[in-house]
């Protein structure tokens, strides 16, 4: 038996259908995205933004992130700050536009497309579906610019991003299951997963205070890269986590 997605009404995925889009300073509703918007920061978009400011990951937290509720009812969603003086506009965005463009978050560089990952297709595999998101305010559907999702998603050089949100996706979906019971929100456990998850320098200064590194049989490849990538440490954290928390881990304690 062969093993079809099934979408809700009204929700046909694009494939290879091409589709018109594009967005520069010459379209008249250049940067109005970038006000009254709600902006989910995901754990590799902190790490790019804090490194493209070159300021502290707790400090990048401090000045430009709020913690709400959000769809994980055991652990916090980061979302982006906007400007206070009730504009509530993003707090990178000038009058050229974004300030920090080539590194700007994944719901930025993934509009007007809508993203969906289907982790149980036939034989265990994942599959991944795009959507075409349409807002009555953007004139960016009207340019001439013809594309398909795959075309689209190598020009705002998402792939990356995808991967390690796919990686976030694992640790997120572990979260839903509320590892800390008994601890309540805000203890021990969930502050660990957080620092991890969102303050990756915090992270890299705790695992040097406790030699954290040492206690794995890890190759010496894979420490050098952890020792000077902000991406291979967020890797390590997420393998890590697994460990402390009932997951599928790849660390060998030695």
């Amino acid at each position: 038996m062969s093993y079809q997605k099934v979408f809700p009404e009204g929700m046909e995925p694009l494939g290879t259908t091409p589709f018109n889009f594009s967005c520069h300073p010459g379209v008249p509703c250049f940067t109005t995205c970038c006000k009254k918007v709600d902006l989910v920061l995901y754990p590799y978009d902190i790490i790019c933004l804090k490194n493209r400011l070159q300021i502290d990951s707790e400090e990048f937290l401090q000045r430009y992130t709020a913690l709400v509720k959000g769809s994980n009812p055991f652990f916090p969603t980061v979302m982006l700050a906007l400007t206070e003086e009730g504009r509530g506009e993003c707090p990178f965005l000038t009058d050229d536009g974004c300030a920090v463009y080539e590194d700007r978050p994944t719901d930025c560089r993934t509009y007007p497309l809508e993203r969906a990952v289907d982790r149980n297709p036939e034989k265990g595999g994942v599959a991944e579906y795009y959507f075409l998101a349409k807002h009555d305010y953007c004139a960016g559907h009207e340019e001439q610019q013809l594309l398909t999702a795959r075309e689209y998603i190598r020009s705002q050089k998402l792939d990356r991003h995808n991967t390690m949100n796919g990686l976030w996706a694992e640790i997120d979906t572990l979260f839903m299951q509320n590892p800390w019971k008994g601890e309540g929100a805000g203890g021990p456990g969930q502050q660990l997963a957080f620092l991890i998850c969102y303050n990756i320098d915090g992270f890299r200064r705790m695992a040097e205070e406790r030699n954290l590194f040492d206690q794995f049989k890890l190759p010496k490849s894979r420490r050098r890269s952890i020792n000077s990538s902000d991406e291979e440490l967020l890797k390590f954290g997420f393998d890590w986590l697994k460990m402390l928390f009932g997951g599928k881990s790849s660390l060998i304690r030695r």
